[in-house]
């Protein structure tokens, strides 16, 4: 008898204290795409944080020797073989981190083509928000990734608050971005076909994998 594989989702945190609000948010966001998948269809789903603080070292020996230690390929080989990545970063000088930059330059350049991802930051400020838009959509878009329409931006300000009539609150757009995530990974694996999405989805329904590929070539 044929054992269905589970359902891999992988979260990568590049916060470099601990603890630290940026592993706090790809915790978050990794468990609200793993209730959504589990609500929703009838595989195992197994989570995995990668979290980069602990392979510093080994990303900057790699960086210079061009051979990965053990622990640091591992890494490596549980983001590209992830069903979805959810990647976390704190906001440095407006943009992503060091830290982050160089363990995605590891990444090929190929191998996370089509694989959904949300893309989340942490800052101090709000103003740094942009940060996904200018600065992390682009990097996923170069590796081919489909990057999916809600990011999460979390500045400090954000933890506890649930939002007013106007604006969303941190909570409201983790379950979002999981929802959407959890929909794109389920679109791309039920039955080893493409899924159609119904009425049934709902406002987090994103389109389907193969047309958001479709979609990306084009433009």
């Amino acid at each position: 008898m044929q054992t269905t594989a589970p359902l891999r989702i992988v979260a990568v945190a590049a916060g470099l204290s601990s603890p630290s609000s940026t592993r706090l948010l790809a915790d978050r966001l990794a468990e609200a795409t793993r209730e959504r998948l589990e609500s929703g269809q009838d595989r195992r789903v197994e989570v995995e944080v990668v979290e980069l603080r602990d392979l510093a070292v080994d990303i900057a020996n790699h960086l210079v020797t061009g051979f990965p230690p053990a622990a640091l390929k591992k890494a490596i080989d549980a983001v590209t073989g992830a069903d979805g990545l959810i990647a976390v970063t704190p906001v440095f000088t407006a943009s992503y981190s060091g830290l982050f930059k160089s363990f995605f330059d590891l990444v090929e350049n190929t191998a996370l083509t089509g694989k959904p991802v949300v893309v989340a930051a942490t800052g101090g400020t709000p103003r740094h928000s942009l940060v996904l838009e200018h600065a992390l959509r682009p990097l996923f878009a170069y590796l081919r990734a489909v990057v999916l329409p809600t990011s999460v931006y979390a500045a400090s300000e954000d933890w506890g608050s649930h939002g007013d009539e106007y604006t969303e609150g941190l909570p409201s757009r983790i379950r979002r971005a999981g929802g959407e995530l959890a929909s794109a990974v389920t679109g791309r694996t039920v039955s080893g076909a493409s899924r159609t999405l119904t009425l049934e989805d709902g406002d987090d329904a994103v389109v389907p994998f193969a047309q958001q590929l479709a979609d990306l070539r084009i433009s």
